[in-house]
C-alpha cells in the first residue's frame, strides 16, 4: 500500500480531462489526454473508459475498465491498446502497448499493434526503432516489410534499401500487392533522387516517392516557420487555380503524355475546374466514365468529390488507373488525405475554401464576415479562371524559388516511373513535417 507521500500528483491535463467529461465534452477530454505526460496507465484508462461510455464505444469502455482494474496485465494492456487504435486514438494506445511489449518482449502481436499505433500517429522513426529492437525475431512478412515501409516514411532510404534486399518473395498471395507497391516506392526514390535532395524539407521529392504524386506548387508562406511548402488555411483564388492548371500542362509536356480529353467529375467544383482545364489544355471536356483511356481527370478536391451524389462510387473507380489516364487534384488535404492519391496535385493544404464558395472577407465596417456563394453558371466561373492572372503570390520571401524549370527537370527524371500501379491512399505526411492547426 502506498502512502499519500509516495503518490505522484495528478497531472493537470488529467484533471482537466475529467472536468471536460463532467461537462459532457468528450472530444475536449480526449484532446486534454493527448497532452498528458507520463501518468499511471490505470488513471488514464479510467478517464478513457468514462469517455468511451459516454460516446457509446462499448468495446473501448470494457477494455479501459479492465486495464484500470489490472494496469500491469499484458492482456488488458494489449486489449486496451488495440481498442484505442481501432477507435482512432492511437496516441492513447502507445504507452499501454509499449508497457505490454516490455512485459512480453517476444509477442509479435503486441509489437505489430504498437507499430500500427506509431504509424497512425506519423511516428515512423519510433516504429523503426521498435522493429529494430526485435530484429532477430522479425518475420519477413509482415514485420520486415513494415520495417522497410516505416524507414521510407522516416526518410531513411539507406535502411529501407538494406532491409528490402533481405525480403524474399512472399509465400502468401495476400502480400503480393504490398510487395509490388514497395518495389515501386523504391524505384521512384531512385528516379527522383537524381534531381531532388530527398532531405527533410524536400516536400515535392517525398510526395513523389510516397505516392507517385507530382506536386505542382509550394506554399509561399511559412516555409521556415513550420509549413515546409504546405498551406494551413487557404482562401483560394481564380489565379491560383489557373497557376495549378498551367503547372499541370508543364507536367504533361515534360512526361510526354498526350491526353485526348478532359474528364469531368460529378461535383460542382471539379466541373468548374475541369471546364477551365479543357480550355487551358485545348482538349474536349466529357463527363467522367470509368474505363476511358488517354484522359485527364480533373478534381478540385477529391474529398469534395467523395461527398457529392455518386461521388464514393466514382472515386472508387479511380483506384485502378486506365492506360493514359492522369488524375489531377487541385487542392489536396494532407491532414485528411483522400481515399485515392492523385498523380498530379497543385497544392497541399489543411483547410481550403474554393473561389466560388462562401469565403471570409472584410466588410464595410472593417469586421470579417462570410461572403456569398458564387452561383453563376459553371461555364462563367471557368472562363474567369482561364482569364485570371496566374502570377504566383510573392508570399513572405522564405520559400525557395520554384520556377517551372525545376518541375520540368523533376518530371523528366521520373517519367519512366510515373503513372504506374494503383492509387493507394497516402496515410502519412512522410519525412517532411509541417505544423498542424486542427
Amino acid at each position: 500500500m502506498f502512502s499519500r507521500r509516495n503518490r505522484r500528483p495528478t497531472p493537470p491535463e488529467l484533471a482537466a480531462a475529467r472536468e471536460r467529461l463532467d461537462a459532457g465534452d468528450v472530444p475536449g477530454a480526449l484532446r486534454e489526454l493527448r497532452q498528458v505526460p507520463a501518468a499511471p496507465l490505470g488513471e488514464v484508462a479510467d478517464v478513457v473508459g468514462r469517455a468511451a461510455g459516454a460516446a457509446g464505444f462499448d468495446d473501448l469502455r470494457k477494455a479501459a475498465t479492465a486495464l484500470a482494474a489490472k494496469p500491469d496485465g499484458v492482456r488488458p494492456l494489449y486489449d486496451y491498446g488495440f481498442a484505442c487504435v481501432d477507435r482512432g486514438i492511437p496516441y492513447l494506445a502507445i504507452p499501454a502497448l509499449r508497457e505490454a511489449l516490455r512485459l512480453a518482449p517476444g509477442s509479435s502481436g503486441v509489437l505489430r499493434e504498437l507499430v500500427s499505433a506509431y504509424e497512425d500517429e506519423g511516428r515512423h522513426r519510433d516504429a523503426v526503432e521498435a522493429l529494430l529492437a526485435h530484429e532477430e525475431r522479425l518475420a519477413d512478412w509482415p514485420d520486415r516489410y513494415l520495417l522497410v515501409f516505416n524507414a521510407v516514411l522516416a526518410g531513411d532510404l539507406g535502411l529501407a534499401r538494406r532491409q528490402h534486399a533481405r525480403l524474399p518473395a512472399p509465400a502468401e498471395d495476400t502480400w503480393l500487392g504490398a510487395r509490388d507497391r514497395q518495389n515501386r516506392v523504391l524505384d521512384r526514390a531512385s528516379a527522383v533522387g537524381s534531381v531532388s535532395p530527398l532531405d527533410h524539407s524536400d516536400l515535392r521529392g517525398w510526395q513523389y516517392v510516397m505516392g507517385g504524386t507530382v506536386l505542382g506548387t509550394l506554399s509561399p508562406f511559412g516555409f521556415d516557420a513550420g509549413m515546409t511548402g504546405r498551406y494551413a488555411y487557404l482562401q483560394d483564388s481564380h489565379g491560383r487555380c489557373l497557376e495549378g492548371l498551367l503547372r499541370l500542362k508543364t507536367v504533361l509536356a515534360a512526361a510526354g503524355e498526350r491526353p485526348r480529353s478532359v474528364s469531368l467529375l460529378p461535383d460542382r467544383g471539379s466541373r468548374i475546374l475541369g471546364l477551365a482545364a479543357a480550355e487551358v489544355l485545348g482538349l474536349p471536356a466529357e463527363p467522367f466514365e470509368a474505363g476511358r483511356e488517354d484522359t485527364v481527370v480533373i478534381a478540385y478536391d477529391l474529398n469534395g468529390t467523395a461527398r457529392a451524389d455518386g461521388g464514393p462510387e466514382t472515386v472508387g473507380q479511380l483506384f485502378e488507373r486506365e492506360p493514359g489516364q492522369v488524375l489531377h487534384e487541385h487542392a489536396s488535404c494532407w491532414t485528411d488525405p483522400p481515399s485515392v492519391t492523385a498523380d498530379s496535385v497543385a497544392l497541399l493544404h489543411q483547410s481550403a475554401v474554393a473561389p466560388w464558395e462562401a469565403g471570409l472577407r472584410q466588410g464595410a465596417d472593417g469586421d470579417v464576415e462570410r461572403g456569398e456563394v458564387d452561383g453563376r453558371p459553371e461555364e462563367a466561373i471557368a472562363a474567369e479562371i482561364v482569364g485570371a492572372d496566374p502570377t504566383p503570390d510573392a508570399g513572405d520571401g522564405g520559400t525557395p524559388a520554384d520556377p517551372a524549370e525545376k518541375l520540368t527537370d523533376l518530371v523528366s527524371a521520373v517519367s519512366g516511373t510515373w503513372l504506374q500501379g494503383d492509387r493507394t491512399k497516402l496515410r502519412s505526411p512522410g519525412p517532411v513535417a509541417s505544423s498542424r492547426f486542427r
